[in-house]
């Protein structure tokens, strides 16, 4: 039996990736803010057989705080983990600060990803072949990060921060990998393609153009997910992995630049 952590577990990929592992006997514990979708998943966990297997810790993982609190409840409940699944996205149309100063997509896509990421490394260096994923759009190369404004204050658009925001997550990955580089935990960057998670967070009209698009081209999540539980299942060598879907994206891209990762830990960690 394996042990799992999903951030961002109660919808979309990170649901279905949760529900997954349930059925293969596995534990796993979800992380979200809406407890009524963390009750759903619990009950949804019941209905399997797998509720003694599953949890659900609610938390705003906006917060720095909160994401440190996720780390304790996650070494009080474990005391290995074989995964760490990184999915908690949402979209903000407006510009809001979080209570650390970050702002709020930065937050969530990066910030989040990157203490959950160092923060259970310990318990994941416990278990024979460890991986991290994080879910994120590695191999665009459209956006950048705004170094001299990364809170976004000049300027800012939903779209600008969740591509910053995606920029800075392909960059974790490199950070993580050149750090933990003789450890045994795998970081794997995936890009999933266009897929039909919902609308959480979208306003209107956005929310209904994307609905009507999802419905023409997006996968669903169970077959996004499929090639996810097989890089999961039977990872590749290396410490770094990035796909998109079942193909490799090149390390080589100007967006997993070594120079540009060592300089966003270090700032994130001076900002921390």
């Amino acid at each position: 039996m394996r042990t799992y952590v999903v951030s961002g577990g109660t919808t979309g990929m990170g649901r279905g990736l949760a529900l997954h592992y349930l059925r293969q006997g596995d534990q796993v514990t979800v992380v979200g803010s809406d407890p009524a979708k963390g009750r759903r998943f619990i009950e949804d966990a019941e209905r399997l057989g797998a509720g003694k297997r599953a949890a659900f810790i609610q938390a705003d993982l906006t917060s720095v705080a909160e994401n440190r609190r996720v780390i304790e409840e996650v070494r009080a409940r474990h005391d290995t983990l074989d995964g760490l699944v990184l999915t908690a996205m949402r979209h903000f149309p407006a510009r809001v600060e979080t209570p650390d100063g970050f702002e709020a997509t930065f937050a969530l896509y990066y910030v989040s990803r990157f203490v959950l990421s160092h923060g259970l490394t310990g318990l994941l260096a416990k278990t024979d072949r460890p991986i991290i994923v994080s879910i994120c759009g590695v191999g665009m190369t459209k956006g950048r990060i705004h170094w001299d404004d990364l809170g976004l204050k000049r300027g800012y658009g939903g779209i600008k921060a969740t591509l910053q925001g995606g920029r800075a997550t392909d960059l974790l990955g490199v950070a993580y990998a050149a750090r933990h580089a003789d450890g045994p935990v795998r970081f794997l960057l995936h890009h999933p393609g266009f897929t039909d998670s919902g609308t959480g967070g979208l306003t209107q009209p956005a929310r209904s153009i994307v609905k009507v698009l999802a419905k023409l081209f997006a996968q669903p999540v169970a077959r996004s997910i499929e090639p996810i539980i097989e890089l999961m299942d039977d990872p590749p060598e290396g410490v770094l992995l990035a796909y998109d879907r079942r193909e490799p994206v090149g390390l080589s891209l100007p967006t997993l630049d070594p120079g540009d990762a060592r300089r966003l830990y270090d700032l994130t960690g001076h900002l921390l």
